[in-house]
């Protein structure tokens, strides 16, 4: 039933284009700090911080890819998908770090600003935006099905801006003397990529809280629910993101004794994948419905007010 949902890139893809992109990018990594501390290159040097970040939030990801294939066990029964997130939470604390520094040095620098070799600027800066750009082309078939590889695309994005940057910042120089731009041009990077780390910090946070997915309405998945055939009632209903792609719900629904439950069930797997993208499910089928109580929903006995299990089915879908 949950076959053709799935519209992320195969993992062995996955892992291929983030060991080239990681290769690019360490390579050039050294290449632009050694230039920009021997060129005196606030811009250079902010650049290679991102790059930097770009090549470790690369890395990480491509542990976290790897991690995640382990498969489930009797500890971790959802097995290891949530390492990614946990990727992009820190990729993303990792970039809140780097903007801070640059931001620091580009107020060192303006209150004591120095000489700037634009030459050696503008031939690095140019290197770097195409290694950025490359491994833009690479991450990008990815960046919409994982957190984890949108955290490492937004690095390279983020640092292909700076590339530009500093070909501006070079160019400006070399025809006008301003070495005060170079400065200004490594603030605007650090301030540039604030905005987008933040936003992907909330997603993952979002994730490992279990929260709701991004544009999806309980309210509109309960309406929707109800209006299956046989259904009288849907109640302690939880829609959560295991990690990115991978949605889940769980529900307890009541029904009418003369509607099979199972029926019941393949009706609503079908309308959540369809309708909300939601694949995998845990339905519990109910003719009365439980009592809620301070630890979540019971069924009570109303004749002798033992708590017990309720007579129901379940199903799940992958």
């Amino acid at each position: 039933m949950s076959a053709g949902h799935s519209h992320a890139i195969p993992e062995n893809k996955k892992e291929t284009t983030l060991w080239v992109a990681l290769i690019l990018t360490s390579t050039f990594l050294v290449a632009e700090a050694a230039a920009g501390f021997f060129l005196n290159s606030l811009a250079l040097l902010a650049d290679a911080a991102h790059m930097f970040t770009d090549a470790a939030a690369l890395a990480i990801a491509l542990a976290a890819v790897r991690i995640a294939r382990r498969p489930a066990d009797a500890r971790r029964t959802y097995g290891y998908h949530r390492f990614e997130i946990l990727a992009a939470a820190f990729n993303a604390l990792l970039l809140f770090g780097v903007a801070a520094y640059i931001l620091y040095e580009a107020y060192q620098r303006f209150r004591s600003p120095g000489d700037v070799q634009t030459t050696g600027m503008l031939v690095v800066a140019t290197i770097g935006l195409v290694i950025n750009l490359i491994s833009m082309r690479l991450l990008s078939a990815g960046k919409d099905s994982s957190l984890n590889i949108k955290g490492a695309y937004l690095e390279v994005w983020s640092d292909m801006l700076g590339s530009l940057g500093v070909i501006v910042a070079a160019v400006l120089i070399r025809f006008t003397g301003w070495t005060w731009i170079d400065t200004l041009v490594a603030a605007g990077i650090g301030l540039w990529v604030l905005p987008r780390t933040w936003i992907l910090l909330k997603e993952s946070l979002n994730i490992l809280l279990e929260g709701t997915p991004e544009g999806l309405s309980l309210d509109d998945v309960t309406t929707a629910m109800q209006g299956v055939a046989g259904v009288t009632e849907v109640h302690d209903l939880h829609v959560w993101v295991l990690t990115s792609g991978k949605n889940s719900l769980t529900a307890h629904v009541v029904h009418k004794s003369d509607v099979a439950p199972a029926q019941i069930i393949e009706n609503i797997q079908v309308l959540v994948a369809k309708r909300f993208e939601v694949f995998h499910t845990t339905i519990q089928c109910e003719l009365v419905a439980c009592e809620h109580s301070a630890d979540g929903c019971n069924f009570i006995d109303r004749r002798t007010g033992i708590t017990e299990a309720p007579e129901s089915h379940s199903s799940h879908v992958h």
